[in-house]
């Protein structure tokens, strides 16, 4: 039971943290942290995304460790593994509701950015590491997948602290590393043209974070029952998916993609 909890938890971790780089903040990050902006600061770019990538993981560790305290509290169901993986499949599948806005229903979005004066008041290790910590926390800024929520109820249902502290960590370097894309960006339109191509990618991000949802639901009523688990778990993903509203997604998406407080550039998503 643990193990296919496990799998699924690193995995949603991993998604869910690359799902979060098309957020308002996610793509803020970009425009702030890049050689170009970092050249004009008089620092190194690669330090000062050392520093943002090791607060993102220090975020997912909190994360993590909040999952672990929840993991405790559910330990009783290792005596009743089928349970634990039917309870993951069922989060697996609010959370694809939730994507794809089913009957209008969704999870909190929590639409903030993190304060970008920070790059002209604090020293580079403060700001990059303090914007990491918050993107890596996952609950601190936008959110950009129920997924985020789905790598807390995995976590939990594992009933291992140390498994759900290692997903956390999973999901804050994932989302460190967004950082790392504007590494070759010296200049101003080669900055533009990264946006550009997230932009694009941005609705492939969402259809994959769904993807992983509906696979993680599948994995695990296979293992809770079978074929005939995964199957019903599977089928269940597809009604869901044929339900969602398209629209009310592409609106919802449309909408997080506003320009931030700061006014860096956010790419429309």
């Amino acid at each position: 039971m643990t193990g296919t909890l496990a799998v699924a938890a690193l995995a949603v971790a991993a998604v869910a943290g690359a799902r979060g780089t098309w957020s308002p903040c996610g793509l803020s990050m970009i425009s702030a942290i890049n050689p170009l902006s970092e050249r004009a600061r008089g620092n190194r770019f690669w330090l000062t995304a050392g520093w943002f990538v090791l607060g993102s993981v220090v975020g997912g560790l909190l994360l993590g460790s909040g999952a672990g305290l929840l993991a405790v509290g559910l330990r009783p169901l290792a005596g009743h593994p089928a349970a634990a993986l039917w309870a993951g499949a069922a989060a697996c599948l609010v959370a694809l509701a939730a994507d794809r806005r089913v009957a209008g229903f969704q999870l909190p979005l929590h639409p903030r950015q993190v304060n970008e004066l920070w790059l002209t008041q604090y020293r580079r290790w403060l700001y990059a590491a303090g914007f990491g910590a918050q993107i890596g926390l996952g609950f601190a800024t936008y959110i950009m997948t129920a997924a985020t929520y789905l790598v807390v109820a995995l976590a939990a249902l594992t009933g291992s602290p140390a498994l759900a502290v290692a997903t956390g960590a999973v999901f804050g370097l994932v989302r460190g590393l967004a950082v790392l894309l504007s590494a070759r960006c010296r200049t101003a339109p080669a900055l533009r043209q990264l946006h550009l191509r997230l932009s694009r990618l941005e609705p492939l991000s969402l259809r994959v974070a769904v993807a992983a949802e509906a696979l993680a639901a599948g994995g695990l009523g296979y293992a809770a029952a079978g074929v005939a688990g995964g199957t019903g778990a599977l089928l269940a993903a597809g009604l869901l998916l044929a339900a969602s509203d398209a629209r009310l997604v592409a609106r919802t998406t449309a909408r997080r993609a506003r320009p931030g407080r700061t006014g860096h550039y956010v790419a429309a998503e």
